[in-house]
């Protein structure tokens, strides 16, 4: 039996359609109405859920200008760290509007909280459920607290170690969480396709005994419909109203429809996927008659025997199996 996993009563797994969580991260571009805006968006394009972030610049970083605390790679590159987290964050007294308009849209809205401060702030909105960030995967006393919920959780698992993931999943199971999901992931923004490697996505659902997804930092759209074809049963991608607005996420982020495409495509990987077979499908059933079998093409006199020239195996297939043929 596969392992068991679901958010606000809805049941995640192999034999369900894929989950798709809207990831709205710093998309909002620090206005409110646009964060609602996503929620709309992400609501008609067929996502099941949105999740925002809660942190801010203090709570992830110091405001410090050691050469530690400096961004100098990559989509941040020129930034320090508190720089970084203060332009993306989500505002803490947006979080109500955020939920209440999840519950009129009928769209599922959950967080990443990045520190136990987030988790009691976030406790009062009676989440559905926890994310836990790739980057945090290893912050163990903040997965044992957010266990301690009894929330179902979804762990990323980008950077990790095969060790890393294991304590994590340990200390989420033993500190009270009873529903997990694992999201492979690849930590670079944007991700390179080549290093997605995700046939690693049905290896977390059987090592660890959890329902697999993927939570997608590459470009465009394919990857997502890859990745339910080879067992996710989550998928999370960034979304933004519009790539061309910028913002800290925008390069790696679907527009609307975008988004949508993903659901209708992932939606038929899922469907294509299927079963393994054991017998064939109904659809082939007028088929079977236009097998080859075998057909005399020759008179053939009683006692005379059956050779190539007067026994055939051709098209249709009413008459006898071709191995009949001595």
């Amino acid at each position: 039996m596969g392992a068991k996993f679901q958010i606000a009563n809805q049941p995640i797994g192999n034999n369900h359609a894929p989950y798709v969580i809207a990831e709205l991260s710093a998309n909002h571009q620090g206005n409110l109405e646009r964060a609602l805006a996503l929620l709309e968006v992400a609501k008609k394009a067929g996502a099941d859920a949105a999740k925002i972030q809660t942190y801010t610049a203090d709570t992830m970083t110091i405001d410090h200008d050691g050469s530690d605390f400096q961004l100098t790679s990559g989509l941040w590159s020129g930034r320090s760290l508190y720089e970084l987290y203060e332009w993306a964050h989500t505002p803490w007294e947006w979080h109500e509007d955020l939920f209440k308009r999840g519950r009129e849209l009928g769209i599922t809205v959950f967080s990443t909280p990045y520190d136990k401060s987030a988790v009691d702030f976030l406790e009062q909105f009676n989440p559905p459920a926890y994310k836990i960030s790739s980057f945090e995967l290893v912050d163990i006393p903040l997965i044992e607290y957010v266990a301690s919920t009894g929330k179902p959780m979804i762990l990323s698992t980008g950077m990790a170690t095969n060790d890393e993931i294991m304590d994590a999943v340990s200390v989420a199971r033993k500190g009270g969480c009873q529903d997990l999901c694992l999201l492979h992931c690849t930590s670079s923004y944007p991700a390179p396709v080549a290093e997605m490697d995700l046939q690693t996505i049905s290896e977390l659902g059987r090592a660890f005994h959890v329902v697999p997804g993927l939570s997608d930092h590459t470009r465009g759209t394919t990857v997502p419909i890859v990745a339910v074809a080879l067992g996710a049963c989550v998928i999370e991608k960034h979304l933004t109203l519009k790539r061309s607005d910028g913002g800290p996420d925008a390069p790696f982020s679907l527009e609307p429809a975008e988004l949508e495409q993903v659901v209708q495509d992932i939606a038929i990987a899922h469907k294509a996927k299927g079963q393994l077979r054991k017998a064939p499908k109904p659809s082939e059933s007028p088929q079977r008659s236009l097998r080859r079998s075998l057909y005399a093409v020759d008179d053939i006199s009683a006692g005379e025997q059956f050779t190539e020239v007067n026994i055939r195996s051709i098209r249709p297939g009413f008459g006898l199996s071709p191995r009949a043929l001595p």
